[in-house]
């Protein structure tokens, strides 16, 4: 219980940080922005054209007798645009991250230098093409993964009660987590620790990691919501990424700098 909180005020931390920085979190928005246009428009072709997609798809319904093609299809038509929407909530951080790549490793450093007692901030060394092309291969490999998850939490929701109770809460943890596996994938490309490295370090620390990312997960559900509350995440998965670290945190006390412009006391050190 204790890491289930201590998760979740990182996820504060990280949105107080921002909050503090109004340059970064500008720049911060931007790639979200340009995700959830992207997103909308797809979603939007799709509600239009889905019906013509499906007749087109299921030609061996036409001589079917009425109202059955229509019924048919109907459905294939609802089914899907609802897994577009799951879809589009699943890879919504993964694009958005990839889309924002500069944008989000720079916020990520500044939060590295503002917490670390020398005011360093690790670097990867390795150009943007480079990095770029991790973060694509790694998030295209998370992806697969949720998806399987997502298959087989589907499964289970037709199981009586079950899928009704465990599964939906199920489903949440293990978006949460994936979740939480992206965005602190920022923080940890650029101390060269790889996905499979990562994914060890989550499942070590499961309920810190459930205390971040489950109610991220909820808030995700809105995308125009997640917009918002990217920048501030980038944020918080930097000092989680930290604390799985090992490494040592500095933190300031925020309430003493805003009022008198600086800290009045010695700042306080967390590992």
């Amino acid at each position: 219980m204790r890491d289930l909180g201590a998760g979740f005020k990182h996820l504060l931390k990280g949105q107080r940080w921002v909050a503090r920085h109004g340059r970064q979190y500008g720049f911060g928005l931007l790639p979200g922005l340009i995700t959830l246009v992207l997103y909308a428009a797809a979603l939007v072709v799709l509600a239009v054209w889905g019906e013509d997609f499906v007749a087109w798809a299921t030609p061996f319904a036409d001589d079917w007798s009425s109202p059955w093609p229509g019924l048919f299809r109907g459905f294939l038509t609802a089914v899907l645009f609802a897994l577009a929407l799951l879809l589009s909530v699943v890879t919504f951080t993964a694009v958005t991250l990839l889309v924002g790549q500069p944008f989000y490793e720079n916020l990520s450093e500044k939060v590295d230098r503002d917490v670390s007692p020398d005011g360093t901030a690790p670097e990867s060394g390795l150009p943007l093409w480079r990095e770029l092309w991790i973060s694509a291969r790694d998030s295209l490999r998370i992806i697969v993964r949720a998806l399987l998850w997502g298959v087989l939490l589907f499964a289970l929701g037709f199981v009586p009660v079950l899928g009704q109770t465990a599964v939906p809460v199920l489903g949440f943890m293990v978006t949460g987590f994936f979740l939480t596996e992206e965005l602190t994938a920022v923080a940890l490309q650029r101390r060269r620790v790889e996905l499979r490295e990562r994914l060890t370090l989550l499942r070590s620390r499961k309920t810190l990691v459930w205390g971040f990312g489950t109610p991220l997960a909820l808030a995700f559900l809105v995308p125009f919501v997640a917009v918002f509350l990217m920048p501030g995440a980038v944020a918080g998965a930097t000092l989680m990424a930290r604390e799985l670290l090992g490494e040592e945190t500095v933190e300031e006390d925020t309430e003493n700098t805003k009022e008198n412009g600086a800290s009045s006391g010695a700042p306080h050190v967390t590992w």
